[in-house]
């Protein structure tokens, strides 16, 4: 299970260790065929009655049995595999949408935008630039929320970089005129303010806990020494903005309840299920029993990535109309928007595909048989080493089977699950890390003593070179048949030498 917002930092620690292990899942059952075990065991050894069976089909079964949980391990882990690629491409496209906008968008402009009377400065297009970084920044962490059932965009990671967008159709300023995205984040709850006041932002009540990037606080070691650790609390750098509503927090992990601790009586729930007549009862499928908690879309749920990616290919359109931008840099950016399309529908595949679940539970109710006939089999051969046998037997099969169940929605709040938060963080740095830099011509960083484009071969800095040009400007044809540009050539020639020599082992 997931921790709070403000302690969360991705790090293992002992006891997390120990939870993203699938002891915790299946040491009920281990526990209730070991029980069977020794009560054969028992019973066979200690009284003349003999609960022995013909072990003729134990190797065959057991055999197939390992076969099919093989391919059920295999087949999740392919999914979580997929899923990490697919964010590994959300990355990579973050960053090139940030490259492009960042160093493509001219911020010279001279033309005037339709329904304005002036060019914008270049202050304004260095904001608005930085806007769209934003919203690029803000593409990532929408999608890790949709993935994990999580509607709409009051959340303290993603409000922030989305609050400037607008609200309403054109010329609208009531419900009935509110765009998808802030319609579906509406609860109902908070009602919305539409005519708000304007004035110096502020953090909400659910975010005035966080007053620092970093938060040291006190904690003693074993020895008896206090020491400093520091406090997790990345919505500290995000911008402070107004909101008429608590917002929630970046990570909502599934409330702790007795059958996480007791997995195996899940299916009670399920039995269960007929005589909950209470309105606020939750619905219960064998589909939650069997697999991950994962929230069902209600109607007029949107899909905020769709819509945050509407805003930046009508932003790319906008800046290739107007001759802003490059057409290799401008489709670069609108390929980005593409690519990102491509991946929030294979990420919808993956979460929203899981195994069928009469594959589901026909693996298990024939692992549960195997399992009870287990100790009946070996009990004549092994006696009383039946008991720890029937236990590591337990534990290995089920233990797989757990396994394949756990990363087959790599998206949810479970240890073993992927890293989404961090991987929004990366991408988070990374836009930063872009738009640091200014930017300058490239005359302002090539000529200078600190640059040797020659070397190995020459080893003169780009100022020595232009001082003593004569070497390599004159031609290499003419009446003093100086070697002239053609010098080029052979330092080049020589600086390859240099290098494969000095290079090889």
């Amino acid at each position: 299970m997931g921790s709070g917002p403000a302690t969360y930092n991705g790090k293992m620690s002992l006891r997390r260790k120990f939870l993203a292990t699938v002891i915790n899942d299946i040491w009920g059952e281990t526990l209730l065929f070991t029980a069977v075990a020794t009560m054969v065991s028992a019973v066979t050894m200690l009284t003349p009655h003999k609960l022995f069976l013909n072990s003729a089909l134990l190797g065959v079964l057991g055999t197939v049995l390992g076969l099919v949980i093989s391919f059920r391990t295999s087949s999740a882990y392919e999914r979580y595999s997929e899923g990490r690629k697919l964010w590994t491409s959300i990355a990579t496209t973050s960053r090139t949408m940030a490259m492009a906008i960042w160093i493509g968008v001219s911020i010279d402009r001279s033309s005037i935008p339709p329904g304005s009377d002036r060019a914008p400065t270049q202050l304004e297009c260095v904001i608005e630039k930085k806007s769209m970084i934003n919203l690029v920044q803000a593409l990532p962490v929408a999608i890790k929320h949709y993935l994990r059932g999580e509607p709409g965009v009051y959340y303290q990671d993603l409000y922030p970089l989305v609050c400037f967008l607008p609200r309403y159709a054109p010329g609208g300023q009531s419900d009935a005129d509110m765009l998808p995205m802030w319609h579906a984040s509406e609860d109902g709850e908070f009602p919305i303010q539409h005519q708000p006041q304007l004035g110096a932002g502020y953090r909400n009540d659910s975010m005035n806990t966080l007053t620092s990037s970093y938060k040291e606080e006190p904690s003693h070691s074993f020895m008896g020494s206090v020491r400093k650790h520091k406090v997790f609390d990345p919505e500290k750098v995000l911008p402070v903005v107004e909101v008429h509503r608590p917002l929630k927090s970046s990570r909502n992990p599934p409330p702790v309840g007795f059958t996480d601790y007791f997995p195996f009586l899940k299916i009670f729930k399920y039995i269960a299920k007929p005589f909950r007549k209470s309105p606020g009862s939750q619905d219960v499928n064998m589909r939650e029993v069997l697999g991950g908690k994962r929230r069902k879309p209600k109607p007029c749920d949107s899909n905020v990535p769709i819509e945050l990616s509407l805003f930046l290919l009508n932003y790319a359109n906008v800046m290739i109309q107007g001759n802003h931008i490059t057409g290799g840099l401008g489709g670069n950016l609108t390929g980005g928007i593409n690519s990102m399309q491509d991946n929030i529908a294979n990420l919808e595949r993956v979460a929203n595909t899981p195994l069928p679940f009469a594959y589901q539970a026909h693996l298990r109710i024939s692992m549960w048989i195997y399992l009870l006939a287990l100790p009946f089999q070996i009990v004549q051969t092994f006696g009383w080493l039946t008991i720890p046998g029937t236990a590591f037997a337990t534990f290995l099969y089920l233990g797989f089977l757990e396994i394949g169940q756990q990363i087959e929605n790599p998206f949810n709040y479970d240890l073993n699950d992927l890293d989404l938060d961090e991987f929004c963080y990366m991408i988070q740095r990374e836009l930063h890390e872009i738009t640091a830099h200014p930017a300058p011509k490239p005359s302002d960083y090539i000529y200078t003593h600190l640059n040797q484009p020659f070397a190995p071969a020459d080893r003169r800095t780009a100022q020595d070179l232009l001082n003593a040009n004569e070497e390599y400007t004159h031609s290499a044809h003419g009446p003093d048949s100086r070697p002239g540009k053609h010098s080029l050539q052979r330092t080049f020639l020589k600086g390859w030498k240099d290098v494969d020599v000095s290079t090889r082992h």
